[in-house]
């Protein structure tokens, strides 16, 4: 009887120090599978066991997307503007909301809805490839505008919420006005002058004018928009070369409606006029983009310089 109680302590002993080993060994492994992770992790992130290791320009360029905390969906050392850290972070339900929007309003645009049928059908067709095209080009201008400034201050709060819901109302107000000036405008050029038949001066003003209105309000959105993240600019902790940009961005949405503002004063007078005057927004946003893009780039040097 005791032998048998003997034998079984030395095989509770026998089994108690399997176990111990046991445990050990997934200590060390687990110990070892860590320290390879965190030599991984250091060794992409460039910290200081590892930047031997690293060249002069990869440390640069780390630097440099330190410095700029882009959000996690950007990959690293993708820097989509230089002088300004994007604070928008995942896709918000707003923005998916708006790009459905602008989704919707470009296929209003299309050419044509059917695959046609016959060659005239098909001449009919590529008449209105052009003014499709500068259609397309000037909401997906407006889209830039929007996504731009979604990603750069990422904010929603209720006076910008409701800032983007009336400008997605204005933007399918615009679709189809947008569509017929153009087509009008285009009609002789391309050999469809019927779609500019049965309108007079009057009628054409009255379209110029609901095309400038529409143009002008929604760069008169932007303009509110950024004019009241500048009033936030300490929220958001903007530094001085991002003030400059944003100050930027609010003037050059301002000049936009106001060329819209002039258009609609001038379909009062001349609907041609009103028309040819939207070419102007090339050469003033032009000059004023190389004026304003030299001084944010002079005060990045200047800081940069400081720092």
């Amino acid at each position: 009887m005791f032998g048998f109680r003997g034998s079984a302590l030395e095989g509770g002993r026998s089994l108690f120090h399997c176990q111990a080993a046991s445990e050990q060994s997934e200590s060390q492994a687990m110990s070892h599978r860590a320290k390879r992770h965190t030599s991984y992790g250091t060794a992409g992130s460039g910290t200081p066991e590892n930047s031997s290791a690293l060249a002069d320009g990869d440390t640069g360029t780390k630097q440099v997307a330190h410095r700029h905390e882009l959000p996690a969906e950007h990959r690293r050392g993708l820097l989509p503007e230089p002088y300004f850290r994007w604070r928008g972070g995942e896709i918000t339900r707003l923005e998916a909301f708006c790009d459905v929007v602008f989704g919707f309003a470009l296929t209003l645009l299309v050419v044509s809805l059917e695959v046609p049928k016959s060659y005239a059908e098909m001449m009919a067709a590529m008449r209105g490839f052009l003014p499709f095209a500068l259609c397309f080009a000037q909401l997906i201008m407006i889209w830039r505008a929007h996504y731009k400034f979604s990603r750069r201050y990422g904010l929603e709060d209720p006076y910008t919420v409701f800032l983007n819901i009336v400008l997605l109302f204005l933007m399918l107000f615009y679709v189809y006005p947008l569509k017929f000036v153009f087509t009008m405008l285009f009609s002789e050029l391309t050999g469809g002058g019927e779609i500019a038949q049965g309108i007079g001066p009057h009628e054409g003003s009255v379209l110029m004018r609901i095309y400038a209105f529409g143009f002008a309000a929604v760069f008169a959105l932007f303009a509110l928009m950024y004019a009241h993240v500048y009033k936030l600019r300490r929220e958001l902790e903007l530094n001085p070369v991002e003030e400059l940009e944003t100050r930027t961005a609010l003037q050059e949405n301002i000049v936009t409606a106001a060329i819209g503002v002039v258009s609609f004063a001038l379909a009062f007078k001349n609907p041609e006029w009103a028309g040819w005057w939207f070419f102007m927004l090339g050469p003033v946003l032009g000059i004023h983009g190389t004026i304003y893009g030299k001084r944010v780039r002079l005060l990045a040097e200047k800081l940069g310089r400081r720092a």
